[in-house]
């Protein structure tokens, strides 16, 4: 097993220092700037002051998008194996008729 490596990212002109397991810093650095643009997005709004509240409403709605996103990863796995059982059907009817025609 690999010793984390300690991986330098910038969020809000700040440097942290994030321990990180081998093969994972290019996902790490691309969480820290898609959190950097979320951070900056809240900060620019000039409605929230102070690093720690925009820290809180950006995670506040970075967990709304992903509990957004979950829900409707969930719809779709509901609604997809009855749509697939009918175009399976579909299929099947297709093939059936263009046999029908060969013979």
């Amino acid at each position: 097993m690999t010793k984390p490596m300690p991986i330098n990212v910038s969020i809000l002109d700040k440097e942290y220092k994030i321990a990180c397991p081998a093969g994972e810093q290019s996902a790490l650095l691309a969480s820290a700037e898609y959190l950097d643009s979320k951070m900056r997005e809240v900060r620019d709004g000039g409605t929230i002051i102070g690093s720690e509240r925009i820290a809180v409403i950006t995670a506040l709605n970075i967990a709304h998008e992903l509990l957004h996103a979950s829900q409707l990863n969930g719809e779709l796995s509901e609604e997809l194996p009855p749509r697939l059982k009918n175009l399976e059907q579909k299929i099947s009817e297709a093939l059936h008729d263009a046999r029908q025609l060969e013979i």
